[in-house]
């Protein structure tokens, strides 16, 4: 033993209160994976340091910064020996980690040190000697420490034996925190591997959909529990703050917590909020360790912190999700629990990784939403009003393709007659881009100047209006199918139509019979050569329907039309009754979202 390891040397003054919370030393300690339970091992060594010192005590004692613990322990007293660890106010080791020499005190009262310590009257210590445990870095760990319940005098002998079995338990320590070292270095290449499998398969994942809602959504999915314990993705709006976001926690029974905590976001942020500084900024923040004072300081109420705490929050990650350009589109905020690692500037890496990938696919999904907003203005701004009049019912609805920006070439019309006749129509022009939208809008308006206030047969109409679009080099193929709706002196009303390739029109009959209008098939409007069109003729007793309608409501793609409209068919028998707001959302819920743009025109006899 050397002369400053001497049984009677006074231990040199203790080191500041930080030493205790030395990073190095904290991560090492918690690498050797030992706790407040018992080791074989360390049991070991404290039998031998009781046995060959003949000590009723013996302790392998690990330090953190508020508690000793003892993974092996021979003779100490309940309830201690059940719990296994000591606050600080009862340790003698933190000194030996302080002092990083060993301690030797023949009767502890004495000294001025640790007389006050409650280990003197709790735990019955008068003698002790404790030897440094050290990692291979020199770290010290804790001690291994013989104790006495009276005062004693330590040989050279004794000190010697506590020395040489301190410097074979701190080998098995540095073997123990060797094959932690070993299992964490295998831990974190699965986990690199399966985060470089997360942005390989990121873009793919986000590519899928068009809508920003779901993107967001998917993308916190994609997190979860891979990358945090819980993840919230969000969108910036007006004025820096959150304009719609999503969440995800890994226990699903906390969504109700986690969505009303993304819900709180879009309206309860603080300016000095973290997730406001990333969109505000573009920059990251990483807060490896954190607490509940961190929401409550960039929150405006009680409930968010509240929230979090049952979620889980001892780490945070936030980072921008912008364009190539630079452009912030949006944040990711990453949180992990207090039984999860904290963050990292591994992590760091991976969320802006992620974050940058993110930005091309929810710039898409926005760039998408904007357009097809304003695509379906203009469209419903092609659509008329529906006219009143007495004796009909008539309702409409338009529904656009999903997933698609472009508008459409369907349309539907009705107008009154100077002569009080109702006049109705519903056709498509091909094509799903500006251009058919334009030539809807013009065969629209033909078929109102061409008919309006003149007394002609729907055919004669129909053929004009073949006529017009041949002499005006309408170059476009369109269906449509128009109708005249006239009072009967019975009290009904006589229908004429004359259909251009278009699909035929049904009537639910009062009762819940369905009847289709069909006929011999004439061919679409705008052909080369002039077609003579036929007027057809129904009556329309009180209580019957008309349905119009375009192909998006009965095609698909796997199937034959006429497939789709002997199912339409069936599924109206028996709806004669039902409102027809309430029709005609129930026949859009029928039709296939995706494939194509519906148009419905419906009219009731009253």
């Amino acid at each position: 033993m050397t002369d400053r390891s001497a049984a009677h040397a006074t231990p040199r003054a203790a080191a500041p209160p930080s030493a205790l919370a030395d990073p190095a030393r904290l991560r090492a300690l918690a690498d050797t994976g030992l706790d407040a339970a018992p080791d074989e091992a360390f049991d070991r060594f404290a039998r031998l340091v009781s046995d060959l010192l003949d000590v009723p005590v013996a302790l392998v004692s690990l330090v953190s910064t508020d508690r000793q613990f003892f993974p092996g322990a021979v003779g100490l007293p309940e309830p201690w020996a059940g719990r296994r660890q000591t606050p600080l106010s009862h340790s003698f080791c933190q000194h030996v980690v302080d002092i990083e020499v060993p301690m030797v005190l023949p009767d502890a009262r004495l000294h001025p040190r640790v007389r006050d310590n409650l280990a003197i009257i709790d735990l019955g210590v008068v003698a002790y000697a404790g030897m440094p445990l050290t990692d291979l870095s020199g770290n010290v760990l804790g001690s291994l420490c013989a104790i006495d319940s009276k005062p004693r005098s330590w040989t050279a002998a004794q000190l010697r034996t506590l020395a040489d079995l301190a410097a074979a338990c701190s080998s098995e320590l540095r073997l123990r925190i060797a094959l932690d070292g070993a299992e964490e270095a295998r831990r974190r290449a699965e986990e690199a591997h399966e985060r470089l499998e997360l942005l390989a398969g990121l873009s793919e994942t986000l590519g899928g959909t068009l809508d920003v809602g779901t993107a967001l959504h998917r993308l916190a999915e994609t997190t979860v529990p891979l990358l945090a314990d819980w993840c919230l993705v969000s969108v910036v709006g007006p004025g820096g703050v959150p304009r719609e976001v999503a969440a995800v926690h890994r226990d699903p029974s906390l969504a109700a917590d986690v969505n009303r905590f993304a819900q709180l976001m879009r309206t309860g942020l603080a300016p000095e909020s973290i997730t406001r500084a990333v969109l505000r900024t573009g920059q990251p923040v990483l807060g490896s360790a954190a607490t509940l004072a961190d929401v409550e300081r960039g929150t405006t109420g009680p409930e968010m912190p509240a929230i979090a705490s049952r979620l889980g929050f001892a780490s945070h990650l936030s980072v921008p999700i912008t364009t190539a350009g630079g452009t912030v589109l949006g944040a990711i905020t990453l949180v992990n629990g207090a039984r999860r690692r904290q963050f990292d500037d591994r992590d760091m890496l991976t969320a802006l990784d992620v974050g940058r990938r993110a930005g091309q696919a929810i710039g898409n999904s926005s760039m998408y939403g904007e357009q097809r907003h304003v695509a379906e203005v203009l469209q419903h701004s092609m659509l008329p009003r529906l006219p009143e009049i007495p004796g009909l019912e008539l309702t409409a609805r338009y529904q656009p393709a999903a997933d698609r920006v472009e508008v459409g070439g369907d349309w539907y019309d009705a107008f009154v007659q100077p002569d009080g006749d109702l006049i109705a129509a519903i056709g498509d022009v091909a094509g799903h881009d500006i251009e058919a939208a334009a030539t809807m809008g013009q065969l629209r308006n033909m078929v109102r100047g061409n008919a309006f206030g003149r007394p002609d047969e729907v055919g004669e109409l129909m053929t004009q209006l073949d006529d017009a679009m041949r002499g005006l080099h309408l170059n476009t193929a369109a269906t449509a199918t128009l109708v005249r709706f006239r009072v009967d002196p019975t009290g009904g009303r006589l229908v004429t139509w004359c259909n251009a390739g278009h699909p035929p029109a049904l009537v639910v009959r009062a009762g819940g019979a369905v009847e289709v209008l069909a006929g011999s098939p004439e061919p679409l409007l705008g052909l080369v050569r002039p077609v003579r069109r036929t007027t057809r003729r129904a009556a329309l007793a009180v209580g019957d329907t008309l349905l119009l309608y375009t192909d998006g409501l009965i095609e698909r793609r796997d199937r034959p039309i006429d497939e789709g409209l002997a199912e339409l068919t069936g599924w109206l028998a028996g709806t004669d009754r039902l409102p027809l707001d309430e029709l005609c959302d129930r026949l859009l819920g029928t039709a296939h979202r995706g494939e194509d743009d519906v148009a419905l025109l419906t009219v009731r006899a009253r």
